[in-house]
Order: C-alpha cells, then sequence, then structure tokens
C-alpha cells in the first residue's frame, strides 16, 4: 500500500467516523424518544440512497482524463478542507463554541417530545428527522469517497474505509446506548481539514502540471506544513483573543 493510499484510508476513516458521530446522535435521540422502528427505517433509506449515489457517480468520475480529474478532485478537497480546518481553528482558539454531543441530543429529544404522539404505524416524524440527519451528514462521506477514491482508482479501498467508521461508531454507539461526547471531535476534524487541504494541494498541483519531488513522498512534507500552519494559527488567535480588551462588566468595573 502506498503512501498515497495509507492517506486515503485515515482521511476517510476519519472524516467518516465524526459525520457518523453526528448522525448517531439524532437517531438514538428520536428513536429512544418515539419509535425505533420508523427511525431505522429512515436510517435505512439514508444510507440505501447514498449508496446509490456512490455506485452512480463513482465510474462516471474515472472516465475523466486523470488531468482533469485532479483539477477538479483538488479544487473541490481544497474547499471542503479549508473550511474543516477554518472551524477547528476557531474552536480550538475558543472563537467558536465547540461542539457538543450531549446539548444536540437534549435538542433533539425535546423536539421529538413535542412533535406530539406517536402513531401506532410509521412514525413520520421518526422516520423523517432520521432520513434527513442520516443522509445530510452522509452526504459529505460520499462526496470524501468518491474524491479520494476516484483520483487514484481506489474507490473500493475508499468505501471500504467509510464503511469500517461507521461500523464501529455504530457499534460503540449502540453499546453505550448514548451520544459519543467523549469523541475528540474537534481534534478529529482538525485532522480531516489538514489530510483534505494536504491532498487538496498535493493533487490539485499535479493536475495543473506540477511535478512534486519525490512524487507521492511529497505528501510527507505537505501533510505536517498544513498541519503546523493550522496550530500556528490556533496560537496566534488564542493570543490576540487574551490581548483583546473585555467588556467593562467582565473585568469586574460596574
Amino acid at each position: 500500500m502506498s503512501g498515497a493510499d495509507i492517506g486515503l484510508v485515515l482521511a476517510v476513516f476519519i472524516a467518516c467516523a465524526v459525520e457518523a458521530v453526528e448522525a448517531l446522535t439524532i437517531v438514538l435521540a428520536v428513536g429512544i424518544t418515539r419509535s425505533w422502528r420508523s427511525t431505522l427505517l429512515g436510517l435505512a433509506a439514508a444510507l440505501a440512497v447514498l449508496g446509490l449515489t456512490t455506485v452512480a457517480l463513482g465510474p462516471a468520475l474515472t472516465t475523466l482524463p486523470i488531468g482533469v480529474l485532479r483539477v477538479v478532485v483538488g479544487g473541490l478537497l481544497l474547499i471542503f478542507g479549508l473550511q474543516w480546518l477554518r472551524k477547528a481553528v476557531l474552536r480550538a482558539s475558543r472563537l467558536k463554541a465547540l461542539h457538543d454531543e450531549d446539548e444536540t441530543f437534549a435538542q433533539e429529544t425535546a423536539a421529538a417530545r413535542d412533535a406530539g404522539d406517536v402513531p401506532a404505524g410509521i412514525d413520520p416524524y421518526s422516520f423523517t428527522v432520521s432520513f434527513k440527519g442520516v443522509f445530510l451528514e452522509g452526504l459529505e462521506v460520499v462526496f470524501i469517497v468518491l474524491t479520494f477514491g476516484a483520483n487514484q482508482h481506489r474507490i473500493g479501498l475508499a468505501a471500504a474505509a467509510a464503511a469500517a467508521a461507521v461500523l464501529l461508531v455504530a457499534i460503540v454507539g449502540v453499546a453505550a446506548h448514548a451520544p459519543l461526547s467523549r469523541v475528540p471531535e474537534n481534534v478529529m476534524k482538525f485532522g480531516v481539514g489538514v489530510m483534505l487541504t494536504s491532498f487538496g494541494i498535493f493533487w490539485g498541483s499535479e493536475g495543473a502540471g506540477a511535478h512534486w519531488p519525490g512524487s507521492d513522498a511529497a505528501l510527507l512534507a505537505i501533510v505536517p506544513a498544513v498541519l503546523l500552519l493550522g496550530i500556528v494559527q490556533v496560537r496566534v488567535l488564542r493570543s490576540q483573543r487574551q490581548l483583546a480588551p473585555q467588556p467593562i462588566g467582565e473585568v469586574g468595573l460596574e
């Protein structure tokens, strides 16, 4: 397995694990509060649609010329990677609130209880919320699987990494029967942002005609460089936040 393949597996696995944790929180909240049957039907329907999307788009992407494919994939990965990295940096520097799975679980549970009585048959609320939550979180999984897999013609490997991540989160979540609030989600998102950005730089440049010294081995320099840049940004933002003048009420002057 090449360095690019290892990077593919790690990036896809961690990204899919993060999305699976968020989807699991929604599924557990609705299932416990209302109807497990309808919730699981919504989950199954969302997974089926996502699976069909992957099967339909995957072969189409691999037919593109490799240069065009790498420019497109590299650009998309940069867009998504920088978004993930930006949010992770802001959360790590305390300029944006950390994502709280317990709070999300409580909000979803309260909304489910306020949705009225549970009907005898299929519960439309449980089905819809479960389907929407899993589908929306899963779209990012499909994007990552397709972009990484198509670029290296390893969609099967990317799909296997995604499936392993989802299965692991599902097993742990079912065993705990609670949202996985102790998962270091922002650390994982920071890592995913670094990986997506690094591969976006690497593949986008190659597609544009650049040649990296050492080929795939260049990722061993690009990934640490992006990681270091992210850490420096966190340090700078934390310093600026500490030096910023506090509101009068916060420093005890009234």
